[in-house]
């Protein structure tokens, strides 16, 4: 049975006498003050249930929030959660875990939390920075706005593990299924030693000449296991099952080895305009990753790439991140002013006076809009042609501006160092984005909880 709250507080052992257990005491009552978090919480874990008054008791969402919370501050996986749950007991104060209680599995833990949207997400800390607002603490006057890029758990992507990720993802799945549906007829070849060999060959080739026909091989390899894939998704899809749990297991499979098919039909074709034809592969048709298929190639500055997604925050004069967009692809920064101008619009019903953007994001007509706006002090942090005295009243408000907007890097690599922001380790899309949101909306409430214990 799903429920917002615990009906009763349960018997809980007393407070620890420690700087971290006051932070999470008053992040506890910041919560408490807003309910409607827990409400937008329900909302998720109840939205593929039929009946949610019943069936056994689970996480309350209520401790679904706050589990998650302790994750993003811990930068722990699921398994070390539920080891803090069990043997902490401040821990275990903070999120509503009675004495007698035996805590959460990692399963519990993991469902549950991924359970909560991005959307949800965003929410959650759009009331915070509404208190924030409320108390006084962040009104919105000065913006400071920079991009970072939050990695995918990927490893270092080439065409040639690709491909060797594709052989032996398929075999995996083809073996399981061979396995388990073994009256289907499942023919199959396992070339995943073979497609190995070929992905270390391409790698140690010596010339550019050992180097193709290693590929040609690894291609070859490919496409073979390719076929064995296609042939066993119609043999299961026009195969006889007598229960409905086969019938299940059966269509799960099947799509799961359509979706891996066609990963792999996109990396043979990036390969072979790449490698056997000579063709520069533009990075928005490119797939790094079968395991994280929407991963962009991010090239910062010509000088570093990194594969993940590009973010765009904007932090206040209280080191709260008031907001953040996960962009798609790569695009210019400059491109990005306006949206984050008006999404802070969107939060405050009304721009900031100040605002002070990396230097990524000056251009002439970036300047004219801004001001345009209402908004009297525009700083960009490198002037690209642009007058000082044009973007503000003076250099002094400039220099103060540009002093400003140094303090969002210090709040990103804060995010980055301790909530787990560099690299995302949950997968899909749409657990990238809940994640990074999760990771704010945790620094968020550790900042105005230490805000407000002075």
């Amino acid at each position: 049975m799903r429920k917002k709250n615990q009906r009763q507080m349960p018997l809980m052992m007393s407070a620890v006498d420690h700087i971290h257990a006051k932070e999470l005491e008053c992040i506890s009552r910041i919560l408490d003050r807003n309910p409607i978090i827990y409400e937008m919480a329900l909302q998720d874990l109840t939205r593929d249930v039929g009946n949610p008054d019943t069936g056994a008791e689970g996480m309350s969402a209520e401790q679904v929030v706050r589990a998650a919370i302790i994750k993003q501050m811990e930068y722990c996986c699921y398994e070390g959660l539920a080891f803090h749950l069990v043997d902490s007991f401040s821990y275990r104060r903070f999120c509503r875990i009675g004495f007698a209680e035996k805590g959460f599995g990692k399963s519990a833990l993991c469902n549950n939390i991924k359970a909560l949207s991005p959307e949800t997400w965003e929410a959650i800390n759009r009331v915070l920075i509404a208190e924030a607002k409320d108390k006084g603490i962040e009104k919105g006057r000065e913006a400071r706005t920079d991009c970072t890029v939050v990695s995918s758990n990927i490893h270092e992507p080439s065409d040639s593990s690709l491909l060797w990720d594709s052989v032996r993802v398929l075999t995996r799945i083809l073996i399981k299924t061979q396995t388990q549906f073994h009256d289907v007829g499942i023919l199959l070849t396992d070339h995943t030693k073979r497609a190995k060999r070929r992905m270390l060959g391409v790698m140690n080739a010596k010339s550019k000449k050992a180097r193709k026909k290693q590929y040609l091989d690894l291609l070859k390899v490919t496409r073979k296991t390719i076929g064995y894939a296609e042939k066993a998704v119609s043999l299961v899809e026009g195969y006889r099952f007598e229960t409905s749990l086969q019938i299940n297991s059966a269509q799960n499979m099947a799509y799961e080895l359509k979706r891996y098919i066609e990963l792999a039909n996109q990396v043979i074709d990036q390969t072979e305009r790449r490698v056997i034809h000579g063709e520069s592969v533009p990075a928005s048709e490119k797939i790094v990753s079968i395991f994280e298929p929407h991963t962009d190639i991010i090239v910062k500055d010509n000088r570093e790439t990194f594969y993940g997604h590009k973010v765009c925050l904007t932090g206040g004069s209280s080191n709260l991140i008031l907001d953040c967009v996960i962009e798609d692809g790569n695009p210019a920064d400059s491109t990005l002013t306006d949206k984050m101008l008006d999404r802070q619009k969107d939060i405050y019903g009304r721009y900031p006076l100040k605002v002070s953007l990396d230097g990524g994001f000056a251009s002439i007509k970036n300047l004219k809009s801004a001001k345009g706006k209402g908004i009297k002090d525009v700083c960009f942090a490198k002037k690209r042609g642009l007058e000082v005295e044009d973007m503000c009243r003076s250099p002094w408000v400039y220099k103060r501006l540009r002093r400003f907007r140094a303090g969002i890097e210090s709040g990103i690599s804060w995010l980055k160092r301790c909530f787990g922001f560099d690299c995302c380790t949950w997968k899909t899309l749409r657990s990238f984005k809940s994640y990074v949101w999760a990771s704010i909306v945790s620094a968020n409430l550790l900042t105005l909880a230490r805000i407000e214990i002075g």
